[in-house]
């Protein structure tokens, strides 16, 4: 439970950083639509950073470890979605983009484990 919440809060100001990084520091650097990729990855990245610690707390709340199973596949797909979107962008490896639906399917995946268990718990 703890280290969802840790893993959270990190990730939410790593997602700041990297929002920053790219609105101030790509903008002379790539094209407008490699910028609105990376704009794509930090939000994804912030909106499931909050959903990590959301998850920490409710797995705190009901003591249930399928929340905390839930949260782990939501980091792993927050790393590979937001991630492979990152590199593309830094790299210009566009092949890179078959790999973010990987991704955003263990998003998905990680957002149902996470409503299962609240039917089952709450």
């Amino acid at each position: 439970m703890k280290i969802l919440l840790v893993l959270g809060a990190i990730n939410g100001a790593l997602a700041v950083i990297l929002g920053a990084f790219g609105a101030h520091g790509l903008k002379a650097r790539v094209d407008e639509s490699l910028l609105a990729t990376w704009a794509t990855a930090s939000e994804y990245h912030f909106y499931h950073a909050l959903a990590l610690l959301l998850t920490g707390l409710l797995a705190k709340t009901f003591g249930a470890s399928s929340m905390i199973a839930a949260g782990w596949v939501i980091f792993a797909g927050m790393l590979v979605f937001s991630g492979s979107l990152y590199i593309l962008v830094l790299s210009g490896q566009k092949w890179l983009g078959a790999i973010t639906p990987l991704g955003g399917t263990a998003l998905i995946i990680g957002w149902l484990m996470l409503a299962w268990s609240l039917f089952k718990h709450a």
